[in-house]
């Protein structure tokens, strides 16, 4: 078993350290995942359970930021514990830990869509290595508060023309591009079900989520939205009514062929490092449609989506991005918003109005 070290020092962002609450049956992934989060300085364990039972007393008298949970335990599973866990520490952020499973990608995207802040795999035995620990720990510092001590990517504009005036009316956007991250699911079912029968735009959604979860994901889009929800591949037309959504493996494009749109696909290096990343989406509406898109950035760490944003921005397109109070990582929309970028910048229930609000009213065609 590793022996994991102290990484270099670093100040943190609060005055305590990272609490960190882990709730698993296997004890042997209690150890690991206790030896991952004691190694670092500005992280602490303070409570471990068996069972959700169990934690749920632990967290009625123990201080927690952040709960690695595992939804598959006997007894009361993680699925029915986590609004449970919510009512009662609604400060802590929930990291859910998932099996590769359909039935854990099932639950772990319902888990995502109740509250759940961000997920990952469950490795192999044998795989818990520096590589896992590395991530682990970097989702743990951005849920904790802490994003100064989380990875980030480079903050260098893009090649794009300057943003115009803050104040220049924006175009009415034909199209919604939506980017998501860490928190962001809850978020996005919240505007998919505020959007009304009548706003007919075709949606794109970029979500950072594993590529085993996106058929999943899509069907739990269909659900939440009322609208067909397809994953996207190369030629596939773009209707009205329709959400498309980037499938894992590669960046979703937006396309033109004379009056037609559809959508496309790239493997290309990201900006953000990221598979699929918001930025491609963005900068390809931007040029197919001239500026006639609106992007809404919601909960994510990182920055990915500024630079696509930026260049939608100066075309004339509307960026809207979810408030830092509603945010379970206030990352991405945060990039968007401290570049000056958005139009409004709202919690997930007004941000429907706001889509609406900056809609082309003539029907997709």
């Amino acid at each position: 078993m590793t022996a994991y070290a102290h990484p270099p020092a670093a100040q943190a962002s609060d005055k305590h350290a990272i609490r960190v609450m882990i709730v698993d049956d296997s004890l042997t992934v209690r150890t690991i995942f206790s030896r991952m989060v004691d190694a670092d300085e500005r992280l602490t364990v303070t409570g471990t359970a068996a069972t959700a039972e169990q934690a749920l007393m632990k967290l009625r008298t123990t201080p927690v930021d952040v709960i690695l949970l595992d939804l598959e335990m006997p007894g009361m599973g993680g699925l029915e514990a986590l609004p449970k866990f919510l009512e009662e520490r609604a400060e802590a952020k929930v990291l859910v830990i998932s099996a590769l499973t359909d039935e854990g990608a099932h639950h772990t995207l319902s888990a995502l869509a109740m509250g759940a802040a961000d997920t990952m795999l469950k490795p192999q035995p044998g795989r818990f290595n520096d590589d896992y620990r590395a991530r682990l720990i970097e989702k743990i510092y951005a849920l904790g508060g802490d994003e100064q001590a989380a990875a980030t990517v480079s903050t260098a504009a893009p090649a794009a023309p300057a943003p115009a005036a803050q104040g220049e009316k924006r175009k009415a956007g034909k199209l919604l591009a939506i980017g998501a991250s860490t928190g962001g699911i809850h978020a996005l079912n919240i505007v998919l079900r505020a959007l009304p029968e009548s706003f007919r735009s075709p949606i794109l959604v970029t979500q950072h989520l594993p590529v085993s979860f996106m058929a999943v994901f899509a069907k739990q889009v269909e659900m939440a939205s009322g609208r067909p929800a397809i994953l996207a591949d190369e030629g596939i037309p773009i209707e009205a009514g329709k959400i498309y959504i980037a499938p894992g493996q590669a960046h979703m494009l937006v396309r033109r062929a004379g009056t037609r749109f559809t959508t496309g696909l790239s493997i290309d290096p990201a900006r953000s490092g990221c598979t699929p990343s918001v930025d491609p989406m963005l900068d390809s509406a931007s040029d197919a449609l001239d500026g006639r898109a609106t992007a809404l950035i919601l909960s994510g760490m990182g920055r990915d989506g500024v630079h696509g944003a930026l260049k939608l921005h100066a075309h004339g397109g509307t960026v809207l991005a979810q408030d830092e109070e509603s945010s379970a990582v206030w990352g991405m929309p945060r990039a968007v918003t401290e570049a000056g970028l958005t139009s409004a910048v709202l919690p997930p229930e007004r941000l429907a109005d706001a889509v609406v609000a900056a809609a082309d009213a003539e029907a997709w065609n």
